[in-house]
């Protein structure tokens, strides 16, 4: 009888954590200094770049049979986002919603899929850009208020503050499901919890922002934190019932570009709407 041969030891990869945590840190000071003293050109662009990404990928888990619908649906989030950053203007902004009305019309007439895929279609390819562009571009626009990057740094801290808190209160305190249809493991003891990081990482913030007051800060955290579980959810679902994990790979351990930022998308517009409209940048 001969002797089995032994087989070399099977190295094992980082784990789950582990590499979410080696994806995200050498990323960190390269993503502050865009924040905080980089080019005024380069945090937006920078913003662009995951916009068209972003758009990339949901149009990939909703149209995932055309690669051309993929690339159109990338390239009109990024030019909507390209409208409201950098030309700040309203006749340009109509004209790229024009496009994109008109690029759905003509993309769904083209398309061999059968008629009845047609609304769907036609929906993702308006829904998209409105949504990726629309919300995201908000991230650019609030490192102009004052003091430059700042206003990011808080946008951050009410989204990843909200999401890693209710995580870990979750987890430990947990009982009651909060949407068992769409995200199971989420509860309402874990969504407190991270309503209540939210309201404490504002108010923190709001010693270095002079004008956002503790009670503008509370409102902030409530409002930005509970935008944030929003945006979380609605990406559950848009995953959920285009049954995949994960809306793409570009970052090891934590996903897609959507996967990362679906707080973002939501806390971003209600930092810049308060910063804008109540301390009045």
């Amino acid at each position: 009888m001969t002797d089995a041969i032994e087989q070399p030891p099977m190295k094992k990869g980082l784990s789950g954590t582990a590499l979410r945590v080696a994806t995200v840190v050498p990323l960190i000071p390269i993503i502050l200094w865009m924040m905080f003293a980089g080019p005024d050109w380069l945090w937006p662009s920078f913003v662009l770049v995951a916009i068209a990404i972003g758009g990339y990928e949901l149009m990939g888990m909703k149209v995932p049979s055309s690669h051309g619908l993929r690339a159109w649906g990338s390239m009109t989030s990024a030019l909507f986002g390209y409208a409201i950053v950098f030309l700040n203007d309203a006749d340009a902004v109509y004209g790229v919603v024009l496009l994109i009305i008109v690029g759905a019309m003509v993309w769904s007439l083209l398309q061999e899929d059968p008629l009845h895929n047609a609304s769907v279609r036609m929906g993702w390819l308006l829904g998209t850009p409105l949504y990726v562009g629309g919300t995201l571009s908000a991230v650019a626009l609030v490192r102009e208020f004052d003091p430059t990057g700042a206003w990011v740094l808080l946008t951050m801290v009410l989204a990843w503050g909200s999401d890693t808190a209710a995580y870990f209160v979750g987890r430990k305190f947990g009982r009651t499901k909060l949407a068992p249809r769409i995200s199971p493991k989420k509860t309402l003891e874990g969504s407190a919890g991270g309503l209540a990081a939210a309201v404490v990482g504002a108010v923190i913030m709001s010693i270095f922002l002079p004008r956002i007051s503790v009670l503008d800060a509370i409102a902030l955290g409530l409002v930005g934190g509970a935008a944030g579980q929003a945006g979380d959810l609605m990406v559950s679902v848009l995953k959920r019932s285009s049954g995949v994990k994960d809306s793409g790979g570009i970052l090891p351990g934590h996903g897609g570009i959507l996967d990362r930022v679906d707080a973002l998308a939501f806390t971003a517009p209600a930092t810049w709407a308060y910063g804008h409209f109540i301390a009045g940048f």
